[in-house]
Protein backbone atom coordinates (compact mmCIF):
# COMPACT_ATOMS: atom_id res chain seq x y z
CA UNK A 1 0.00 0.00 0.00
CA UNK A 2 1.13 3.39 -0.11
CA UNK A 3 2.17 5.26 2.55
CA UNK A 4 3.89 8.28 4.20
CA UNK A 5 7.17 7.71 6.41
CA UNK A 6 9.06 9.78 8.31
CA UNK A 7 12.28 8.83 7.54
CA UNK A 8 14.14 12.16 9.22
CA UNK A 9 12.94 14.44 11.80
CA UNK A 10 12.04 17.42 10.00
CA UNK A 11 12.49 16.52 6.46
CA UNK A 12 9.69 15.66 4.03
CA UNK A 13 7.64 12.40 5.07
CA UNK A 14 8.42 9.77 2.22
CA UNK A 15 6.01 8.29 -0.38
CA UNK A 16 6.52 4.64 -0.09
CA UNK A 17 5.18 1.29 -1.30
CA UNK A 18 5.11 -0.61 1.98
CA UNK A 19 3.19 -3.69 3.50
CA UNK A 20 -0.73 -3.71 3.80
CA UNK A 21 -1.49 -3.99 7.47
CA UNK A 22 -2.64 -7.42 8.85
CA UNK A 23 -5.97 -7.65 11.01
CA UNK A 24 -6.10 -8.43 14.30
CA UNK A 25 -8.73 -10.92 16.22
CA UNK A 26 -10.56 -8.11 17.93
CA UNK A 27 -9.91 -5.59 15.03
CA UNK A 28 -10.73 -4.67 11.12
CA UNK A 29 -8.48 -3.09 8.25
CA UNK A 30 -9.86 -0.06 7.22
CA UNK A 31 -9.51 1.77 3.55
CA UNK A 32 -8.81 5.34 4.77
CA UNK A 33 -11.22 7.77 2.94
CA UNK A 34 -10.11 10.89 5.02
CA UNK A 35 -7.31 11.38 7.40
CA UNK A 36 -6.84 15.16 9.66
CA UNK A 37 -3.34 16.48 10.01
CA UNK A 38 -3.29 17.42 13.72
CA UNK A 39 -0.38 19.64 15.68
CA UNK A 40 0.33 16.14 17.18
CA UNK A 41 1.73 14.77 14.20
CA UNK A 42 3.80 18.35 13.85
CA UNK A 43 5.28 17.28 17.53
CA UNK A 44 6.52 13.50 16.58
CA UNK A 45 7.54 14.99 13.06
CA UNK A 46 10.20 17.40 14.97
CA UNK A 47 11.21 14.93 17.03
CA UNK A 48 9.63 16.24 20.29
CA UNK A 49 7.21 12.93 21.23
CA UNK A 50 9.08 10.08 23.02
CA UNK A 51 6.98 7.33 20.82
CA UNK A 52 7.41 8.86 17.55
CA UNK A 53 10.42 7.50 15.71
CA UNK A 54 12.08 7.49 12.33
CA UNK A 55 10.13 4.72 9.91
CA UNK A 56 6.98 5.63 11.64
CA UNK A 57 3.68 6.43 9.44
CA UNK A 58 2.15 9.22 10.81
CA UNK A 59 -2.05 10.13 11.05
CA UNK A 60 -4.13 9.45 13.60
CA UNK A 61 -7.69 10.92 12.88
CA UNK A 62 -9.09 9.23 10.47
CA UNK A 63 -12.35 8.19 8.53
CA UNK A 64 -12.59 4.80 6.35
CA UNK A 65 -14.28 2.02 4.89
CA UNK A 66 -13.90 -1.87 6.59
CA UNK A 67 -12.51 -4.17 4.17
CA UNK A 68 -11.77 -7.09 6.62
CA UNK A 69 -12.81 -7.44 10.16
CA UNK A 70 -11.52 -10.15 12.98
CA UNK A 71 -13.38 -13.11 14.15
CA UNK A 72 -13.72 -11.28 17.35
CA UNK A 73 -15.18 -7.28 15.98
CA UNK A 74 -18.42 -6.65 15.46
CA UNK A 75 -18.10 -4.85 12.22
CA UNK A 76 -18.67 -5.64 8.65
CA UNK A 77 -17.54 -5.40 5.27
CA UNK A 78 -18.16 -2.13 3.79
CA UNK A 79 -19.01 -0.21 6.95
CA UNK A 80 -17.62 2.95 7.10
CA UNK A 81 -16.37 4.24 10.80
CA UNK A 82 -14.73 7.45 12.68
CA UNK A 83 -11.84 6.31 14.65
CA UNK A 84 -10.83 8.10 18.08
CA UNK A 85 -7.24 8.00 18.07
CA UNK A 86 -7.15 6.16 21.79
CA UNK A 87 -7.98 2.82 20.97
CA UNK A 88 -8.57 1.47 24.52
CA UNK A 89 -8.80 -2.54 25.63
CA UNK A 90 -12.04 -2.52 27.09
CA UNK A 91 -11.25 -4.89 30.06
CA UNK A 92 -9.14 -3.62 32.27
CA UNK A 93 -10.68 -1.30 35.54
CA UNK A 94 -10.39 2.14 34.01
CA UNK A 95 -12.42 0.90 30.56
CA UNK A 96 -14.60 -0.88 32.49
CA UNK A 97 -15.48 2.25 34.81
CA UNK A 98 -16.06 4.45 31.82
CA UNK A 99 -12.61 6.01 31.57
CA UNK A 100 -11.15 4.12 28.44
CA UNK A 101 -8.95 7.32 27.52
CA UNK A 102 -6.43 6.71 30.35
CA UNK A 103 -6.74 2.74 29.46
CA UNK A 104 -3.09 1.84 30.45
CA UNK A 105 -2.52 -0.67 27.76
CA UNK A 106 -3.99 2.18 24.87
CA UNK A 107 -2.58 1.75 21.38
CA UNK A 108 -2.21 5.24 19.63
CA UNK A 109 -2.15 5.13 15.27
CA UNK A 110 0.79 7.35 14.38
CA UNK A 111 2.30 6.96 18.03
CA UNK A 112 3.81 3.57 18.56
CA UNK A 113 1.60 2.22 16.16
CA UNK A 114 1.19 2.38 12.15
CA UNK A 115 -0.88 5.71 11.43
CA UNK A 116 -3.45 6.53 8.77
CA UNK A 117 -1.39 8.67 6.42
CA UNK A 118 -2.12 5.72 4.45
CA UNK A 119 -3.95 3.50 1.80
CA UNK A 120 -4.77 1.21 4.68
CA UNK A 121 -4.63 1.08 8.48
CA UNK A 122 -4.78 -2.17 10.91
CA UNK A 123 -7.06 -0.53 13.75
CA UNK A 124 -6.95 -2.83 17.04
CA UNK A 125 -9.52 -2.81 19.35
CA UNK A 126 -12.53 -2.14 17.22
CA UNK A 127 -15.29 -1.92 20.14
CA UNK A 128 -13.98 1.87 19.99
CA UNK A 129 -15.36 2.96 16.53
CA UNK A 130 -18.53 4.80 15.90
CA UNK A 131 -20.32 4.09 12.96
CA UNK A 132 -20.16 7.79 10.36
CA UNK A 133 -23.38 9.21 10.50
CA UNK A 134 -25.30 9.22 7.38
CA UNK A 135 -25.09 12.12 5.18
CA UNK A 136 -21.86 13.22 7.07
CA UNK A 137 -18.70 13.36 4.42
CA UNK A 138 -15.76 11.49 5.58
CA UNK A 139 -13.43 14.73 4.97
CA UNK A 140 -15.82 16.44 8.14
CA UNK A 141 -15.50 13.07 9.84
CA UNK A 142 -11.69 13.18 9.81
CA UNK A 143 -11.31 16.71 10.64
CA UNK A 144 -13.49 15.95 13.96
CA UNK A 145 -10.64 14.00 14.43
CA UNK A 146 -8.59 14.02 18.32
CA UNK A 147 -9.75 18.12 18.22
CA UNK A 148 -13.52 18.27 18.53
CA UNK A 149 -13.78 14.84 20.52
CA UNK A 150 -10.54 16.37 23.06
CA UNK A 151 -12.88 19.76 23.07
CA UNK A 152 -16.18 17.44 23.46
CA UNK A 153 -14.40 16.38 26.83
CA UNK A 154 -12.50 18.78 27.95
CA UNK A 155 -15.87 20.98 28.05
CA UNK A 156 -18.24 18.31 29.43
CA UNK A 157 -16.26 15.54 31.40
CA UNK A 158 -13.84 17.92 32.79
CA UNK A 159 -14.84 21.55 32.83
CA UNK A 160 -18.16 20.82 33.22
CA UNK A 161 -19.37 23.83 31.50
CA UNK A 162 -23.01 24.89 31.99
CA UNK A 163 -24.89 27.74 30.08
CA UNK A 164 -24.40 31.44 30.93
CA UNK A 165 -20.79 31.03 31.64
CA UNK A 166 -17.52 32.45 30.05
CA UNK A 167 -15.41 29.98 28.24
CA UNK A 168 -11.80 31.65 27.51
CA UNK A 169 -10.26 30.37 24.61
CA UNK A 170 -6.51 30.25 24.34
CA UNK A 171 -5.52 29.49 20.95
CA UNK A 172 -7.34 29.06 17.74
CA UNK A 173 -5.98 26.21 16.13
CA UNK A 174 -7.97 23.06 15.55
CA UNK A 175 -8.81 22.46 19.21
CA UNK A 176 -9.20 26.11 20.36
CA UNK A 177 -11.75 26.29 17.18
CA UNK A 178 -13.70 23.41 18.20
CA UNK A 179 -13.92 24.39 21.53
CA UNK A 180 -15.22 27.67 20.55
CA UNK A 181 -18.02 26.12 18.13
CA UNK A 182 -19.06 23.18 21.06
CA UNK A 183 -19.05 26.13 23.93
CA UNK A 184 -21.42 28.14 22.06
CA UNK A 185 -23.34 25.08 21.48
CA UNK A 186 -23.48 24.23 24.89
CA UNK A 187 -24.64 27.66 25.75
CA UNK A 188 -21.22 29.49 26.95
CA UNK A 189 -20.34 32.93 26.39
CA UNK A 190 -16.96 32.69 25.04
CA UNK A 191 -13.77 34.53 24.24
CA UNK A 192 -10.83 33.91 22.33
CA UNK A 193 -7.21 34.79 22.71
CA UNK A 194 -4.81 34.06 19.14
CA UNK A 195 -2.07 36.66 17.69
CA UNK A 196 -3.20 36.00 13.89
CA UNK A 197 -5.13 38.49 13.21
CA UNK A 198 -7.34 36.54 10.53
CA UNK A 199 -7.84 33.97 12.95
CA UNK A 200 -9.32 36.32 15.68
CA UNK A 201 -11.46 37.70 12.76
CA UNK A 202 -12.50 34.14 11.89
CA UNK A 203 -13.45 33.62 15.82
CA UNK A 204 -15.64 36.53 15.82
CA UNK A 205 -17.54 35.53 13.09
CA UNK A 206 -18.21 32.24 14.70
CA UNK A 207 -19.78 33.71 17.77
CA UNK A 208 -16.64 34.74 19.94
CA UNK A 209 -18.19 37.66 22.07
CA UNK A 210 -14.81 39.25 22.14
CA UNK A 211 -11.23 38.57 20.55
CA UNK A 212 -8.02 39.32 21.52
CA UNK A 213 -4.28 39.78 20.31
CA UNK A 214 -2.52 38.14 23.24
CA UNK A 215 0.83 40.61 21.86
CA UNK A 216 -1.68 43.46 23.06
CA UNK A 217 -1.09 44.21 26.25
CA UNK A 218 -1.92 41.85 29.32
CA UNK A 219 -4.76 39.51 28.14
CA UNK A 220 -6.08 38.33 31.00
CA UNK A 221 -7.18 41.18 32.42
CA UNK A 222 -8.73 42.08 29.81
CA UNK A 223 -10.68 39.15 29.98
CA UNK A 224 -11.29 39.42 33.41
CA UNK A 225 -12.53 43.28 32.64
CA UNK A 226 -15.13 41.81 29.67
CA UNK A 227 -16.72 38.99 31.65
CA UNK A 228 -16.90 40.38 34.38
CA UNK A 229 -14.72 39.20 36.63
CA UNK A 230 -12.74 36.58 35.21
CA UNK A 231 -13.40 33.19 33.03
CA UNK A 232 -15.22 30.45 34.45
CA UNK A 233 -13.74 28.14 32.52
CA UNK A 234 -10.25 28.43 30.56
CA UNK A 235 -8.87 26.05 28.01
CA UNK A 236 -5.68 26.13 27.25
CA UNK A 237 -5.18 24.91 23.43
CA UNK A 238 -1.20 25.42 22.85
CA UNK A 239 0.55 23.66 25.42
CA UNK A 240 3.20 26.33 26.28
CA UNK A 241 4.05 28.15 29.58
CA UNK A 242 2.71 31.84 28.05
CA UNK A 243 -0.49 30.58 27.44
CA UNK A 244 -1.17 28.14 29.92
CA UNK A 245 -0.31 30.90 32.44
CA UNK A 246 -2.97 33.47 30.91
CA UNK A 247 -5.54 31.06 31.20
CA UNK A 248 -4.76 30.22 34.89
CA UNK A 249 -4.80 34.33 35.25
CA UNK A 250 -7.90 35.14 33.18
CA UNK A 251 -10.17 33.16 35.63
CA UNK A 252 -12.41 33.98 38.30
CA UNK A 253 -12.23 32.70 41.78
CA UNK A 254 -13.53 29.09 41.69
CA UNK A 255 -12.91 28.76 38.34
CA UNK A 256 -11.52 25.83 36.16
CA UNK A 257 -8.36 25.53 33.69
CA UNK A 258 -8.43 23.02 31.80
CA UNK A 259 -4.77 21.90 30.17
CA UNK A 260 -5.82 20.72 26.55
CA UNK A 261 -2.93 21.46 24.46
CA UNK A 262 -0.16 19.19 24.54
CA UNK A 263 3.13 19.85 26.61
CA UNK A 264 6.02 17.50 24.81
CA UNK A 265 9.60 17.97 24.48
CA UNK A 266 10.90 21.60 25.40
CA UNK A 267 7.89 22.52 27.05
CA UNK A 268 6.88 19.57 29.23
CA UNK A 269 7.46 21.06 31.99
CA UNK A 270 7.01 25.10 32.41
CA UNK A 271 6.55 27.61 35.24
CA UNK A 272 3.39 28.49 36.55
CA UNK A 273 1.75 30.73 38.31
CA UNK A 274 0.50 28.95 41.35
CA UNK A 275 -0.14 31.71 43.48
CA UNK A 276 -2.99 32.72 41.67
CA UNK A 277 -4.36 28.94 41.48
CA UNK A 278 -4.11 29.17 45.46
CA UNK A 279 -5.47 32.50 46.07
CA UNK A 280 -8.70 31.92 43.27
CA UNK A 281 -9.03 28.44 44.56
CA UNK A 282 -8.42 27.15 40.73
CA UNK A 283 -9.34 23.94 39.43
CA UNK A 284 -7.07 22.74 37.08
CA UNK A 285 -7.61 19.43 34.84
CA UNK A 286 -6.03 18.17 32.16
CA UNK A 287 -7.16 16.08 29.52
CA UNK A 288 -6.66 13.84 26.84
CA UNK A 289 -8.78 12.54 24.25
CA UNK A 290 -12.17 11.24 24.73
CA UNK A 291 -14.33 7.89 26.28
CA UNK A 292 -15.48 6.14 23.02
CA UNK A 293 -18.56 5.92 24.81
CA UNK A 294 -19.00 9.63 24.34
CA UNK A 295 -19.39 10.01 20.36
CA UNK A 296 -23.27 9.33 20.55
CA UNK A 297 -24.28 12.82 21.91
CA UNK A 298 -21.68 14.36 19.95
CA UNK A 299 -22.02 12.79 16.71
CA UNK A 300 -25.78 13.32 17.29
CA UNK A 301 -25.79 17.31 18.28
CA UNK A 302 -23.79 17.68 14.84
CA UNK A 303 -26.28 15.43 13.18
CA UNK A 304 -29.49 17.38 14.43
CA UNK A 305 -27.84 20.70 12.94
CA UNK A 306 -27.27 21.35 16.94
CA UNK A 307 -23.58 22.43 16.12
CA UNK A 308 -22.16 23.16 12.76
CA UNK A 309 -18.28 21.70 12.78
CA UNK A 310 -18.04 22.79 8.99
CA UNK A 311 -16.17 25.83 9.50
CA UNK A 312 -13.27 23.54 11.57
CA UNK A 313 -12.07 22.05 7.67
CA UNK A 314 -10.31 24.92 5.96
CA UNK A 315 -8.89 23.21 3.10
CA UNK A 316 -7.93 19.65 1.73
CA UNK A 317 -4.65 18.49 0.66
CA UNK A 318 -3.44 15.13 -0.94
CA UNK A 319 -1.48 12.77 0.47
CA UNK A 320 1.73 14.05 -0.82
CA UNK A 321 0.62 17.76 0.36
CA UNK A 322 1.23 16.25 3.99
CA UNK A 323 4.74 17.43 4.41
CA UNK A 324 4.32 21.29 3.80
CA UNK A 325 0.84 21.23 6.09
CA UNK A 326 3.55 20.08 9.09
CA UNK A 327 6.14 22.77 8.28
CA UNK A 328 3.18 25.54 8.44
CA UNK A 329 3.05 24.72 12.16
CA UNK A 330 6.14 25.99 12.92
CA UNK A 331 4.72 29.47 12.19
CA UNK A 332 1.30 31.15 12.60
CA UNK A 333 -1.71 29.27 11.06
CA UNK A 334 -4.83 30.43 8.91
CA UNK A 335 -8.26 29.70 10.64
CA UNK A 336 -9.32 26.19 10.36
CA UNK A 337 -7.19 22.87 10.05
CA UNK A 338 -6.25 20.52 6.96
CA UNK A 339 -7.82 17.18 6.07
CA UNK A 340 -5.91 14.46 3.25
CA UNK A 341 -8.39 13.33 1.23
CA UNK A 342 -6.66 11.85 -1.66
CA UNK A 343 -4.31 8.69 -0.58
CA UNK A 344 -3.20 7.89 -4.21
CA UNK A 345 -1.68 11.41 -4.59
Amino acid sequence: MRAAVLRAYRADLSIETVADPVCEADGVVVRVLACGICRSDWHGWVGEHPRVKPGAIPGHEYCGEVVEAGPLARWRLGDKIIAPFILACGQCPDCQSGHSNICKTQRVPGFGEPGAYAEYIGVPHAHNLAALPEGMSPVLAAGLGCRVTTAWHALTGRAAIQAGEWLAVHGTGGIGLSALLLGRALGARVVVVDVVPEKLAHARALGAEAAFDAREGDVAARIVEVTGGGAHVSIEALGIAATANASIECLRPLGRHVQVGLPVGHTARMEINMNAVYMKQLALFGTRGMPAWKYPRLLDMITRGAVDMSPLVARTVPLSGASAELRAFDGPMPPGVAVIDDLMR
